[in-house]
C-alpha cells in the first residue's frame, strides 16, 4: 500500500532580520517530502539551521519563501493564529527539556492540549488515562513533575504529545536532558510508537547515534540538505556530504 504523502517542503529558504541592518539567511531551499509512517531525523550541527527547518515543519515559524504543504494543504502563508490550529490538530510536540507545567499534576499536563480543543472533562480524563498506561505511569497521575526522575518527565511529555491523537510527533532533542540509559529507553519508546502505532516521527539531532534509532536522515550543513537518505553504517557518509556542499 502507497504510504500518504503528509509533509512536502519545496525550495523553503528563511531570513532573520539583522539589528545591525540587512538580513542573515539560514535556510536555502529545502525540498523533501515525508510519508506517513516513516521515522526520520533532521540532523546536523549547531547553526547548521536544523531546528529552524524543524520550526517551519512544526508550523512554529513561517517560511520567507518557498511552499510547504502539510497534509495537501498550503500552509505557508497562514496567520499565527491559523497556524496555532494546525499545531493542535495535527502535530505532537516532544521538546529536550519536557516543558511540563511544575504546580500542575501529570494528568493536568497530559490534558493540556485536550482543554484547548475544547474537549469535555470525561473525554480528556479517558485520554489523558489511555496516555499514561501507554507510557507505564498510569499510577502518577497525581505526582508532580519535580517528583518524578527525567526519564519519567519525558515520557510524559510523550504523553501529552499523544493525548491529541496527532499522526504526526515533532521531537526536538528528546534525550539532550537525559542520561544515556534513560536516553535509550526514550528512543526504543518512540521505536516502538512507530511500528506498532504508525505514528510519523520526525526527531532533531545533532548526534549520529541517536540518529542510528531511526529509518531515514536528513542532513543539513549551512542551511542547505547535503544528504538525505537511509542511515549510513558510519558517520563519515554524512561527514563527507558536508564536504562536498
Amino acid at each position: 500500500m502507497k504510504s500518504e504523502k503528509i509533509i512536502s517542503m519545496n525550495k523553503i529558504c528563511k531570513s532573520f532580520p539583522l539589528e545591525i541592518g540587512g538580513v542573515q539567511q539560514v535556510l536555502f531551499d529545502i525540498s523533501f517530502d515525508i510519508n506517513s509512517g516513516e521515522f526520520v531525523t533532521i540532523m546536523g550541527p549547531s547553526g547548521s539551521g536544523k531546528s529552524t527547518c524543524m520550526n517551519i515543519v512544526g508550523a512554529l515559524d513561517s517560511a520567507t519563501s518557498g511552499t510547504y504543504e502539510l497534509y495537501g494543504k498550503d500552509i505557508t502563508t497562514l496567520k499565527p493564529d491559523d497556524l496555532a490550529t494546525i499545531r493542535n490538530e495535527y502535530i505532537g510536540f516532544v521538546f529536550q527539556n519536557f516543558n511540563l507545567l511544575p504546580k500542575r499534576n501529570i494528568m493536568d499536563n497530559v490534558m493540556l492540549p485536550l482543554m484547548y480543543r475544547g474537549l469535555p472533562m470525561n473525554e480528556r480524563i479517558t485520554r489523558a488515562n489511555e496516555m499514561l498506561k501507554l507510557v507505564g505511569l498510569e499510577k502518577f497521575g497525581s505526582y508532580l513533575p519535580t517528583q518524578l526522575s527525567g526519564g519519567m518527565k519525558q515520557r510524559v511529555a510523550i504523553a501529552r504529545a499523544l493525548a491529541g491523537q496527532p499522526k504526526l510527533i515533532l521531537a526536538d532533542e528528546p534525550t539532550g536532558a537525559l542520561d544515556s540509559t534513560m536516553g535509550n529507553e526514550i528512543l526504543k519508546f518512540f521505536k516502538k510508537l512507530n511500528h506498532d502505532f504508525g505514528i510519523t516521527i520526525i526527531m532533531i539531532t545533532h548526534e549520529f547515534e541517536i540518529a542510528q534509532y531511526t529509518d531515514r536522515i536528513i542532513h543539513i550543513y549551512d542551511g542547505r540538505i547535503v544528504y538525505d537518505g537511509i542511515v549510513p553504517k558510519n558517520e563519515n557518509v554524512l561527514l563527507k556530504a558536508e564536504k562536498k556542499k
